[in-house]
């Protein structure tokens, strides 16, 4: 991943957001120890983010898209209320099993739930009402994603979509590759969709913030 905002600037960022907790510190210090491609954990800026979001939308049930080591899962667990769920879902047993390994140190850890198999499938089995949806797995089907979380969100939810502008890839016309290509489909039907109001933050890799302009777009979307 390039930097896409200076290091010193993302450190003053930090350091003056929400503290990491402890939980979340050891499990991203030991996905840096033990997993490839480490740098897929959200980490402490953008985990504050998320966690903030979840805050703000004073969500109750949230879907996640992609676990990974379980660290964002983490971040919406701390901001829900007793009697608030996660569901985070992800195809890798391996890097489940050590997400799970850190829940279960966590005192908010009770409440995610992981459903392991294709993301598209499980959120197939869903009924609607969630009031923040996470997309940070496979870029080839965040497309996919995005129309089902729109089924599935809840009339004044908030959508996060992560890695949109793709370490400033999303720049390059004709796109370099298919992933690159697919992020710019995905970003110019989000910012085109009259049922949603977005803005695409520059926070780390780029995240979309989505949300219905009224209850009756949401309506629109589960009728597509």
């Amino acid at each position: 991943m390039k930097e896409l905002v200076a290091s010193d600037v993302e450190a003053y960022a930090e350091a003056h957001s929400m503290p990491e907790s402890d939980a979340r510190r050891r499990l991203r210090e030991e996905t840096y120890r033990s997993v490839e491609l480490p740098q897929m954990v959200v980490g402490p800026l953008e985990g504050a983010f998320l966690k903030m979001m979840a805050m703000l939308v004073e969500a109750k049930h949230v879907l996640e898209i992609g676990t990974f080591t379980g660290y964002s899962a983490l971040c919406f667990a701390e901001a829900l209320p007793e009697g608030g769920t996660v569901i985070t879902c992800d195809i890798d047993a391996e890097t489940t099993e050590l997400a799970k390994r850190y829940w279960a140190q966590s005192p908010v850890g009770g409440k995610i739930e992981s459903r392991l198999g294709p993301a598209l499938e499980t959120m197939h089995t869903l009924e609607g009402g969630f009031d923040l949806i996470f997309i940070d797995a496979d870029k080839m089907n965040y497309l996919n994603y995005y129309q089902r979380g729109l089924e599935l969100l809840s009339p004044k939810g908030v959508m996060l979509i992560d890695n949109v502008l793709w370490s400033g890839e999303v720049l390059k016309h004709p796109a370099q590759d298919g992933v690159t290509a697919v992020l710019q489909d995905l970003n110019r039907v989000v910012i085109a969709d009259p049922r949603v109001a977005a803005v695409l933050v520059t926070i780390r890799d780029g995240v979309f913030v989505v949300r219905f302009r009224n209850e009756g777009m949401q309506e629109a979307a589960m009728d597509e």
